[in-house]
């Protein structure tokens, strides 16, 4: 008889009692492994258990299972390794047994089964597969349990927002090889997930599925489960067809647009993590592909995450760029609405389809509270036209570029010529820049600004998105629009010149609060600025050599607040932490302002914590200063994978290697190219031109990096500008 056909052997018993089954273990600073495949993913622990610790499997903002544990006879089994695949497709958890009751005579030791357990998502599905190997000279009976639950709790109850009520759960119900889990919300919305396996459990209830597996001596069993809406019946075969299905999917996202290679090996461990983190966030919609934020918290359409990662990436890959467009221009605010902050032209914040967004507990079905998305869309079509010459595209959106452009422009008149926000009810978010926790934007005293709120990086977002519409209008034909952006735009900076410089600190101010006095404290938005080009040379030089200077610097990159700031707390969430994309922007408004040697160093101290981090940088990170021999302290709940933490490297090479594609004058420009120290050269395959590919290799000579065209795939000429 073989394995199998003991385990079929075992009749199913539907059995309600409750056991007592351990407690999960302690997971204190233990890593957390991530899939996700559309708009479902699970967050579980290394050994691949969910305890409804912020983690669980989750669809459309609801969490599905609250626990998914393994026990073999009762106990946890112990834990040899776990990794996610290089393309984020499948987890793997090797596991052993701990000592295990006599089958007759003899009593299994520990470490004598190998449980391998691997799973994947696909088309809403998570897959399981639990290999047993026996690798004992002797049979064993392995009971082997899986307990099981499911709240539906919306992400923001996972997040902590508590709720006076909530809608019906149904118990389990069960049928043959399955057990479903209903819940009725207060949308009306019926949620069901249910757990399918290959074989007859031994008891079967509405919290656990318990199997008795005979394994004989070298021999191994397999079993396979299922969790999704319906019932299905799990198999070798269905198993190995969606792992297939799910890693096609994930590939063929890895494979738009550019590809870096390097010769070390841990750099290129680096790009090839951030490729395969951007390929899992992105989810293709029927606009095109969104990069979704960040998980667990994130996993949702954002605006403004969504928009600096494409323009971090528009250089390797411009389809992203073009579903972000697409997806923001479809979602744009056409009404008035308090409740969402929407005003018409307003590009979405954010957008929930959860319980509580559905019946309006919160704005986030569809929220416009974000000050700087609607510039920063602007300042994404405009380098998109640019990167890409697809004038037909920016043709089909520009009635909502134009109405972006007025919301702007009405704004900037209510609030004596800056762009400025204030939430118009308590429901929305108080700070509405990037940094929105509630404490991020204060004087330097430490108290809280009264609205409306100008930021500073905002001015200059709105600054290079006006310039940017002036020349989409110019290519257009129309002198009369492209004039009136343009003299708006140096109104704007003529403006920030005069109200945000603080001649004391050689900065600009954090902020101007509703009385039109400075917020008096450096920040690295001041970096955003510079990205965006605004300040005058000798000032903009200034703010890059103070952010380049120990009071920033962490030794790990840029603190979003500087050392001896009032609130600096390198523990909190926007106030003296590390963010990558934070400074990856720094970066390139640092290397705009003639630093480019900063940006090495930054990019060096991102690479060393991405190091510490497998490869793979969280959302933010402690801005603790830098200890010989130590890895940069983690935020206990940032996002990891995080899309525009992903994006941080291909913005640094691009800044490093002076890189710029125009595609207006079929030209690749390359202005005074530096390599990463220690890398002697570094190659990019298949660069997407107007009509065609380019590869490009650059390489150290002398004391100097010279760049040169490998291979050519176009129907035109392609001018290579290289500038030094």
């Amino acid at each position: 008889m073989t394995p199998e056909e003991s385990a079929q052997r075992a009749t199913a018993v539907v059995d309600d009692s409750q056991d007592v089954w351990p407690a999960p273990p302690a997971r204190a600073g233990q890593r957390l492994y991530v899939l996700k495949e559309g708009d479902t993913f699970i967050v579980a622990d290394a050994v691949g258990d969910v305890t409804g610790e912020g983690d669980g499997l989750f669809h459309n903002d609801t969490r599905l299972l609250s626990s998914f544990r393994l026990l073999i006879n009762g106990a946890h089994p112990a834990l040899l390794s776990s990794a996610v695949t290089q393309d984020n497709a499948l987890f793997t958890a090797n596991l052993t047994n701990r000592p295990l009751p006599p089958l007759g005579e003899v009593s299994a030791p520990e470490g004598v089964i190998h449980i391998e357990r691997r799973r994947f998502l696909w088309d809403g599905r998570l897959y399981e597969r639990l290999r047993l190997t026996n690798y004992s000279d002797f049979g064993i009976r392995l009971p082997l349990q899986l307990l099981f639950d499911a709240d539906f709790r919306d992400m923001f109850e996972v997040r902590g927002q508590t709720r006076s009520r909530r809608g019906n759960l149904e118990t389990g119900r069960i049928g043959g090889r399955s057990v479903a889990i209903r819940y009725e919300g207060l949308d009306q919305v019926q949620r069901e997930v249910v757990l399918s396996f290959s074989h007859d459990p031994r008891r079967l209830n509405a919290q656990l599925a318990e199997f008795e597996m005979l394994l004989d001596p070298r021999e191994h069993s397999a079993l396979y489960v299922e969790v999704g809406d319906v019932p299905s019946q799990p198999s070798r075969e269905r198993w190995r067809a969606g792992a297939a299905r799910a890693r096609w999917s994930l590939r063929g996202r890895r494979r738009r647009g550019a590809r870096v290679r390097v010769p070390g090996r841990l750099f290129q461990a680096w790009i090839d993590r951030s490729e395969s983190d951007l390929a899992l966030l992105t989810t293709d919609l029927p606009t095109g592909p969104y990069p979704y934020a960040g998980i667990p918290w994130f996993s949702t359409p954002f605006g403004r995450d969504a928009v600096i990662t494409a323009l971090q990436t528009l250089w390797v890959d411009p389809s992203l760029a073009r579903g972000v467009l697409k997806f923001l221009a479809i979602h744009q605010a056409v009404e008035i609405s308090a409740f969402r902050d929407a005003e018409p032209g307003k590009i979405m914040h954010e957008t929930r389809k959860g319980e509580m967004a559905a019946v309006n507990e919160l704005p986030f079905g569809q929220y416009y509270g974000g000050v700087d998305t609607t510039p920063l869309f602007l300042m994404l079509a405009g380098a998109f036209e640019e990167r890409t010459a697809d004038r037909a595209f920016i043709d089909g959106i520009w009635p909502q570029l134009v109405a972006a452009a007025a919301w702007i422009e009405a704004n900037i008149a209510r609030h004596d010529g800056l762009l400025s926000y204030a939430r118009a009810q308590a429901t929305g978010l108080a700070n509405q820049g990037w940094k929105d926790s509630h404490d991020s934007v204060f004087h330097a005293d430490g108290s809280s600004p009264q609205g409306p709120i100008a930021l500073i990086e905002v001015q200059g977002y709105a600054y290079a998105a006006l310039r940017g519409m002036a020349q989409l209008a110019h290519e257009r034909g129309d002198q009369a629009a492209a004039t009136r952006w343009e003299q708006l735009a140096q109104r704007i900076a003529q403006r920030v010149e005069e109200a945000f410089w603080l001649d004391d600190l050689q900065f600009y101010a954090l902020a101007l609060d509703g009385a039109g006095r400075p917020c008096r404290v450096r920040s690295s938005n001041a970096g955003h600025l510079l990205f965006t080009g605004l300040p005058m040379p000798q000032r903009g030089r200034m703010v890059a050599q103070q952010l380049l200077s120990s009071a920033f610097d962490s030794g790990w990159g840029i603190r979003t607040l500087p050392m001896g700031t009032a609130r600096f707390n390198p523990m909190s969430y926007h106030n003296g932490s590390v963010w990558p994309h934070d400074v990856a922007l720094c970066a390139a408004g640092i290397a705009r302002y003639g630093e480019r040697e900063g940006v090495l160093k930054l990019l060096d101290q991102l690479f060393e914590a991405a190091s510490e981090f497998g490869m793979r940088l969280p959302e933010l990170f402690c801005g603790f200063e830098r200890a010989a021999g130590e890895a940069p302290v983690a935020y206990p709940v940032a996002c990891l994978p995080q899309a525009w933490a992903a994006g941080s490297v291909f913005l640094l090479l691009q800044e490093c290697l002076g890189l710029r594609v125009d595609a207006r004058r079929d030209a690749v420009v390359v202005d005074r190219p530096l390599l990463p120290n220690g890398m002697e050269s570094l190659a990019i395959q298949s660069i997407a031109l107007r009509q065609g590919r380019l590869d490009l290799r650059f390489r150290r000579a002398g004391g100097r990096v010279v760049v040169y065209a490998e291979h050519r795939q176009s129907t035109a000429p392609v001018h290579i500008d290289l500038r030094s």
